[in-house]
């Protein structure tokens, strides 16, 4: 058995995997969790606007990641990789963000080409699931960027048809189009123009007609599904391979753009780093359904907590 460390660090948050990786008989590969966790760090604060990572984005980044390097040496990681996503790839002072991972961590973050995104994020969410159920659709909905994959899984290997990532995250929203709290209807209908007019372009690289199950993952679905089910406290065991279907949706994406900011910081299930963008984050997934729907895709949504974090781990094998 190989112990590795996988760091997936988004526009929103960095999240954290320690993971043993055990050989089966038939060389495939098993992940068993040591150690998972989540900070909101809001890397892509004000990106949007000015073009350059924030002294502040920056310093929690600094503190998380070197919290997480302390937490792959007490649990023997031999191999630690580090994926960094969308806010990265639009700063324009990428270099002090990159020295200050090597720095900290010993190694290197990567900027990963869109292809390499899909496919680990496809990896890691399939790999537990029946092959039967697929084609699959993987769809990431992040802090500034929303990822689709189309794939197929033989209970072996993950086999990628096509991926598009489109610059429309839960941040990236809230920031261009949802300026009130709550936002207005007028907010709110900009805001689902802007976001199907975005993601056309995926639509078109993706032909979502061929998918037989519909995977969400990352925390704006995760979290979506723990308040539709009234969880008195986040739990991923409850959330893991929950059901969403077009009702669950709208009726969650419609209580998230309705409540003002204290409504949602009492629920207990809202990570106090998201309170502020949840709603934008629904509306995507809202549209997104809306529009698999029109397309002749599945409009139910798979909940999946594994993702591109079980993916980078994965691709520490052998």
């Amino acid at each position: 058995m190989t112990r590795v460390a996988a760091i997936d660090c988004g526009t929103n948050s960095i999240r954290f995997l320690a993971a043993e990786l055990m050989p089966n008989h038939d060389n495939t590969v098993t992940l068993r969790d040591l150690h998972r966790e989540m900070r909101v760090v809001r890397l892509g604060q004000d990106v949007d606007a000015t073009g350059r990572l924030a002294p502040d984005a920056l310093e929690r980044t600094r503190a998380a990641l070197a919290d997480y390097t302390h937490a792959a040496r007490r649990k023997g990681a031999e191999r630690v990789r580090m994926v960094a996503t969308s806010a990265t790839r639009d700063a324009s002072n990428t270099a002090e963000f990159f020295d200050m991972t090597e720095r900290i961590l010993g190694v290197r973050a990567e900027v990963i080409t869109g292809e390499a995104e899909a496919q680990l994020s496809f990896a890691g969410a399939v790999a537990e699931l029946d092959p039967d159920d697929g084609p699959f659709l993987v769809v990431d909905v992040g802090g500034g960027s929303t990822e689709l994959v189309l794939g197929d899984w033989d209970g072996r290997t993950a086999h990628v048809r096509a991926s598009c990532s489109v610059d429309i995250g839960c941040v990236r929203i809230t920031e261009r189009a949802l300026p009130s709290d709550p936002p207005t209807a007028e907010e709110v209908a900009e805001a689902r123009k802007l976001t199907a007019e975005v993601l056309a372009e995926a639509f078109d690289a993706v032909d979502v007609s061929a998918a037989r199950t519909w995977i969400g993952v990352a925390g704006t679905v995760t979290t979506m599904s723990a308040i539709a089910q009234e969880l008195p406290e986040y739990d991923s065991e409850r959330t893991h391979l929950s059901v969403l279907g077009p009702a669950e949706i709208e009726r969650t994406t419609s209580w998230l753009l309705s409540a003002d900011h204290e409504e949602r910081a009492a629920n207990p299930v809202i990570h106090p780093g998201r309170v502020d963008v949840m709603g934008g984050g629904a509306l995507i997934v809202q549209v997104l359904a809306e529009q698999l729907a029109a397309r002749g895709g599945p409009d139910t949504l798979v909940v999946s907590e594994h993702d591109i974090l079980d993916g980078i781990a994965l691709s520490l094998a052998d």
